[in-house]
């Protein structure tokens, strides 16, 4: 009896081992990395010839069997969370209203992995659930080394024209150490700089007035003065109380910063905004269903805001510009009366059509919605091209697609500079009017990779391509499926805050 027992067990036990290891070779196959077969004899041992003793706490006494019971747990669910989020799925929440209304501060999404094809990443050795930065004393929870190149496994599909996508924020390759400032490094060295500049030349021409070749450089010498000052001044506090700035640092690519927002340009086509509307190879791109601007709306004093009316039309206290102790006073009471001196009574609001019409009808809340007109910026992408375009009138620029080329010139330097010298790992530089890509002169590149102009349904209030460029194919996560939790920071948990009509919605079906 206990023979066949026993040839029963041995039996079941050669069939989890082919099983478990008809699927991990299946997985090899799909990275293409064999060279994890050195795995092989390990999974043998576990299930067949049980050389190793891989749970030998289990013959020990006292406090190390319990504990070593919890670390065993521990460490097995680390290694699960480490390899599903990797290469299956992940949790991304909404930290920021660039995506409102189409999807909210608070909402948690399932971002697919194998929607586009998951990365091989580039850190592997970092502690699982943590992005770049561990949830203490602010250090790093990944190792630099082994460093890997980019490849990308093949997935169910490609990013297509308005996909909702999660990427890795292109600009936080240079970062500022302090987390108040960590993506802000670019935008601070030409604002330092440009400060700088003004005080080292007063009487120094106005940049328009000078040549494409002379603007760039004046551009890219704010740029250093910059760099520089952040370098050197680790102690400086952007304003009066608020922190230092800290270190400078960097990041790998699947370290920075993750982003969610609707791809609006693929590769090989040209785009242009024109007053607002994204056109594609001159054609109108459509539109979100819940796309945004951003008025300037005068409240009269004492005008009272409910919890219904806000929540209709999806007004949040953010939209309002009230400040913390103010959102927790709506919190709790669920309105607010807004008035001259003690709150916000003139807000540059973003809103839907149907908000701005609802709003405006109500003449007991409101005096005036008038539209905002949009400037020229050092902030808006290539900050190095005084280009004077907006974020409601830019470009046109052609995005770079893998295997064709585009002819450099003075006049799009700037606005692939970044591409060909970060993203692709090349030295280019201009040189008494000249451009040198690896020391030799050219007018001509042929991009390594696809890139996508990635903007957000906020459109007035988003941190997008506009600001920073383009997004290459090596950041690209993953593709949100749908939302599975959803609530609203505005509201208690008790009093409105369970979004429950958002709770597994499928992202596909925000258009």
């Amino acid at each position: 009896m206990k023979r066949e027992k026993k040839k029963v067990n041995k039996k079941l036990q050669w069939l989890k081992f082919i099983i478990v290891l008809v699927l991990y070779l299946l997985f090899l196959y799909w990275v293409k990395s064999w060279l994890g077969l050195i795995v092989v004899p390990f999974i043998y041992d576990a299930y067949i010839s049980k050389k190793i003793n891989w749970q030998w706490w289990k013959d020990a006494e006292g406090p190390v069997r319990a504990v070593m019971s919890w670390v065993d747990a521990i460490v097995f669910a680390l290694v699960a969370v480490y390899f599903i989020n990797q290469f299956f799925f992940q949790n991304y929440v909404i930290p920021s209203s660039s995506l409102e209304k189409s999807l909210l501060t608070g909402d948690y999404l399932f971002v697919s992995k194998v929607s586009y094809g998951p990365r091989i990443p580039e850190t592997p050795l970092t502690v699982p659930l943590t992005q770049h930065t561990l949830p203490f004393g602010n250090l790093k929870s990944y190792i630099e080394w082994p460093h890997w190149d980019y490849r990308r496994v093949k997935g169910l599909g490609n990013v297509e024209l308005n996909d909702i996508v999660v990427f890795n924020y292109p600009a936080g390759d240079t970062i500022i150490t302090e987390p108040p400032y960590q993506t802000y490094y670019y935008q601070f060295c030409y604002d330092f700089g440009q400060g700088i500049f003004q005080q080292l030349y007063p009487t120094a021409l106005p940049i328009d007035s000078l040549s494409k070749y002379d603007q760039l450089m004046r551009l890219k010498q704010i740029y250093g003065l910059g760099s520089e000052f952040i370098k050197h001044n680790p102690g400086f506090s952007p304003q009066p109380g608020a922190i230092p700035l800290g270190q400078v640092d960097w990041r790998p690519t699947d370290r920075r910063e993750n982003y969610v927002k609707r791809c609006v340009g693929l590769p090989g086509q040209t785009l242009q905004i024109k007053d607002h509307i994204v056109y594609l190879d001159g054609q109108p791109n459509k539109e979100p269903d819940e796309v945004q601007y951003s008025y300037e709306v005068h409240f009269h004093n004492g005008a009272v805001m409910q919890n219904d009316f806000m929540r209709e039309y999806g007004i949040t206290c953010e939209d309002l510009g009230l400040s913390d102790a103010d959102r927790g006073y709506f919190k709790s009471n669920g309105q607010i009366t807004l008035t001259d001196q003690m709150r916000n009574t003139h807000s540059i609001m973003p809103m839907t059509k149907a908000t701005m019409k609802a709003l405006s009808e109500r003449k007991d809340l409101v005096e005036s919605i008038t539209p905002t007109v949009s400037e020229p910026s050092i902030d808006i992408y290539p900050s190095s091209g005084n280009t004077h375009w907006t974020r409601d009138n830019y470009g046109p620029v052609w995005i770079p697609k893998k295997g064709e080329s585009i002819k450099l010139t003075l006049d799009n330097y700037a606005v692939y500079e970044r591409p060909i010298k970060v993203y692709e790992k090349n030295d280019i530089e201009l040189r008494n009017g000249k451009i040198y890509i690896n020391g030799e002169e050219t007018n001509t590149y042929t991009f390594k990779m696809d890139y996508y102009w990635m903007m957000g349904d906020n459109r007035h209030n988003s941190a997008d391509s506009r600001y920073w460029g383009f997004v290459p194919e090596d950041h690209i996560v993953g593709k949100p499926i749908f939302i599975w939790w959803s609530s609203d920071p505005d509201r208690g948990l008790f009093g409105g805050g369970i979004r429950w009509g958002r709770l597994f919605r499928f992202v596909d079906n925000i258009k």
